[in-house]
């Protein structure tokens, strides 16, 4: 089964204060870690959609993944998701989505692959203790409306919101992948997990 990843890394990092694609993480850059955590879950390809300062990001991008540059980046979110989503192959079979800025390892998304191969949903999103999170898996069916997402129209979640009733969760017991990088803040605490080994698969918080 032919799965592609989209990895969003066109923003602005306006609060990070530098650019978060090339933070350290894992011995390489943010960047680099994501591109090797997809391809390490199962993902045959990873589109990787830049933007803000793409020609200072695109040395630490992987070779083996496929770089697209959004020039409409500053208009929103879902003109990066529709840029990934037109670079990916009409006949692929489902596709992950996932933020840079939400970084997360490689048995998460072989979590949702699995789930998806076993049970064929159209959605398959994480359940943390606190929310539905990311990655988020999409049924390569959909990809026509990925192709059409809309800020204006919630975007992605427009998509999710039309075929609730095909979309499954599953349930993630660690809370500590569930991160989001925006402040310098965010950053050094997710580091800090990260780094003490807090991310690995059946590691349970004491928020769980």
């Amino acid at each position: 089964m032919t799965i592609v990843a989209i990895l969003l890394a066109a923003g602005e990092s306006t609060r990070m204060g530098r650019l978060k694609q090339l933070l350290p993480w894992g011995g390489t850059t943010l960047i680099a870690w994501q591109v090797s955590q997809l391809r390490q879950a199962g993902a045959g390809a990873v589109i990787v959609v830049l933007g803000h300062e793409a020609e200072q990001v695109r040395p630490d991008v992987p070779g083996e993944a496929r770089v697209v540059i959004n020039e409409a980046y500053e208009q929103g979110r879902a003109t990066s998701l529709r840029c990934g989503a037109e670079a990916t192959p009409d006949d692929t079979e489902a596709i992950l989505i996932l933020s840079v800025d939400q970084p997360r390892p490689s048995w998460l998304s072989r979590l949702l692959i699995e789930r998806w191969r076993r049970e064929q949903p159209l959605i398959v999103s994480p359940r943390f203790a606190r929310r539905y999170g990311h990655p988020i898996l999409i049924d390569g069916s959909l990809l026509g409306e990925l192709r059409q997402v809309e800020d204006e129209t919630l975007g992605l979640r427009a998509v999710i919101d039309r075929h609730v009733s095909q979309a499954q969760s599953l349930p993630v017991a660690n809370d500590s992948v569930d991160v989001d990088l925006n402040t310098p803040a965010d950053y050094e605490a997710a580091l800090a997990a990260f780094e003490r080994g807090d991310w690995s698969a059946g590691v349970k918080t004491s928020s769980t």
